[in-house]
């Protein structure tokens, strides 16, 4: 794979940013790509490893050695054609995952592993560019029809796999474009929403129906979807928030995350939003929880002009790096600073909010402890942090079981989630599936993905008694 000494020859070189000056005025899209002949030579690290581990770092198992040497060799097409073959939408992928696969590259092992993210992104975005990405309609149809309700990742990767084994695909949608947390969660400097539009283009193009602005459960009743098709796909996400039960939760200024994060995508795509708006300007922001959506919070509140940004974390400061003969090639435990972080963010550890206080219905300051190990308060520790705006980012919990999932009365596990194995994702309904999000919990875009494809082929093997899709 690649070339055999290139990882002694080559050093790893990661893609660059726009200065944090100039990006932090926009939400455009900061990262700098890197060009061909650069790429070539990160392919060429990629060794004869005995065992890829990156296959299995990836969720999707991408073909990922396959890829680099076809880089280095500059077959882009072909590289192409393989890194399809295991994933929908790379392009996705190649922005927002956090790369579970360079994580469990050989090359880790001495801190150098692959550029693995970044040549995923260049083989998809240099197909985009030389028109190599085109619709795949199928050859014959099958007669069958299939739902599809929840358009994030996992349902346009399963409804464009259904709709090329040649189903009926009907994609719903609550909102009025299509992407789910991509669209509405994700900010735009992270992922430009064009590049969603593209693939739900391809999409259309294939045959599948696209019905946005469709709450299935409110709009159009469950059984009226038993009544018309012959599958129904649940890939509807994990949407209930965690919320944070102490005093002074009903104050003004005390926001969930996505409400904060959705309605500024849709301001900045121009798309009308409900209720007052949520604003950091001029503003000393409190973020808590400190997963990525907390830090989406900080790079769209320095955004919009925040006096101060301040992340709280309940868990301990991880280390600074991980003890690799523990736990490579498993996803590590350890300390990550995202870009939205190197634009201006106090970040604290150890931390739980005891109270939000403030003055005529209106949130001005947090009051806060210091936890243990145990996660139990240090007496003495309390301090006070000023507060006009808070944001809750502490997870989802579960779906929404109000509506839809009410009305089709399938079983839930143990943490709220819709029981589905990941052999066959059929609920305790007939012919009702889940995949993503809906059945697994929150999780990444990339597992999402993984589960469309494989709920997929169970819907297709259903209907059609065997499946040629892959898993």
């Amino acid at each position: 794979m690649g070339k055999p000494t290139g990882f002694k020859e080559f050093q790893r070189v990661e893609h660059g940013y726009a200065p944090v000056a100039e990006r932090v005025r926009h939400y455009q899209e900061f990262t700098v790509p890197q060009d061909a002949a650069t790429l070539a030579r990160q392919g060429a690290r990629c060794m004869d490893c005995g065992v890829p581990f990156c296959h299995s770092g990836c969720p999707v198992n991408n073909i990922i050695p396959d890829w680099n040497d076809l880089v280095y060799r500059n077959r882009w097409q072909d590289a192409l054609t393989v890194l399809h073959s295991t994933n929908n939408f790379p392009e996705f992928t190649g922005r927002i995952c956090p790369a579970p696969c360079e994580q469990a590259c050989t090359l880790n092992l001495t801190d150098a592993p692959v550029t693995i993210k970044d040549i995923e992104y260049a083989i998809v975005e240099t197909g985009f560019a030389e028109g190599w990405i085109t619709p795949q309609p199928p050859a014959r149809r099958t007669g069958k029809k299939v739902a599809v309700v929840g358009a994030g990742p996992a349902g346009m990767a399963a409804a464009q796999q259904l709709a090329r084994a040649g189903h009926a695909v009907t994609l719903f949608e609550k909102n009025r474009q299509v992407g789910g947390l991509l669209r509405y969660g994700i900010p735009d400097f992270k992922l430009d929403k064009a590049v969603v539009e593209r693939r739900a283009a391809q999409l259309a193009a294939e045959g599948v129906e696209i019905r946005t602005g469709v709450a299935v459960g409110v709009d159009v009743e469950a059984s009226a979807l038993l009544a018309g098709f012959d599958a129904v796909l649940l890939t509807g996400g994990s949407e209930k928030p965690r919320d944070l039960p102490i005093p002074g939760r009903d104050l003004n200024g005390v926001h969930f995350a996505m409400d904060f994060l959705a309605q500024n995508n849709r301001r900045v795509s121009g798309e009308a939003f409900d209720g007052p708006e949520l604003l950091a300007s001029g503003k000393h922001v409190v973020v808590i929880g400190g997963g990525d959506t907390g830090s989406d919070c900080v790079g769209t509140s320095n955004r919009h002009g925040a006096l101060s940004v301040t992340q709280l974390e309940i868990m301990p400061r991880p280390p600074e790096k991980e003890n690799k003969a523990v736990v490579w090639p498993l996803w590590p435990q350890k300390l990550r600073t995202s870009t939205s972080h190197d634009e201006g963010c106090e970040r604290r550890w150890g931390v739980s909010a005891l109270r939000f206080e403030g003055a005529g219905g209106q949130v001005s300051s947090l009051v806060c402890t210091q936890v243990d190990a145990k996660l139990q308060p240090v007496p003495g520790s309390e301090f006070t942090l000023k507060a006009d705006l808070v944001l809750l980012a502490m997870g989802f919990v579960h779906p929404v079981h109000e509506g839809l999932l009410q009305q089709l009365g399938v079983a839930r596990d143990g943490r709220g989630n819709v029981a589905a194995d990941t052999e066959r994702y059929q609920t305790s309904v007939d012919k009702v599936f889940a995949a993503g999000d809906m059945r697994r919990g929150q999780s990444l875009v990339v597992w999402a993905i993984r589960e469309g494809r494989q709920a997929a082929r169970a819907v297709d093997a259903y209907l059609m008694g065997a499946s040629e899709l892959p898993r």
